[in-house]
């Protein structure tokens, strides 16, 4: 059974921002729709299939990569916390600074 999505405002303003990212570098929003839509995907089997993400050292705290993304979350007993969607291209040094 799928579990509820909530997602954090960290988690929306980094999907905003990538979206964004985008439309401005390719003056269209094809690619950002098509992006998008992996991110739907992605974490529709998530809700569906919680445990298929990568551990971390944080209890229930999880990952999945989309394309150059990695979508991090939190799995409870009812619901999956989104809480950052993150470029892993960037330095991972700047993870530390995001609490």
């Amino acid at each position: 059974m799928a579990k509820e999505v909530i997602w954090s405002l960290k988690a929306q303003e980094s999907r905003k921002d990538i979206l964004t990212y985008w439309n401005n570098r390719n003056k269209s929003n094809i690619y950002s729709i098509k992006l998008n839509q992996l991110f739907k995907e992605t974490i529709h089997l998530i809700t569906v299939f919680p445990h298929s993400g990568r551990l971390t050292d944080i209890e229930n705290i999880r990952f999945r990569f989309v394309r150059d993304y990695i979508i991090v979350y939190e799995e409870s007993q009812r619901e999956i916390i989104i809480l950052l969607i993150w470029d892993s291209r960037q330095n991972p040094d700047k993870l530390k600074y995001l609490k």
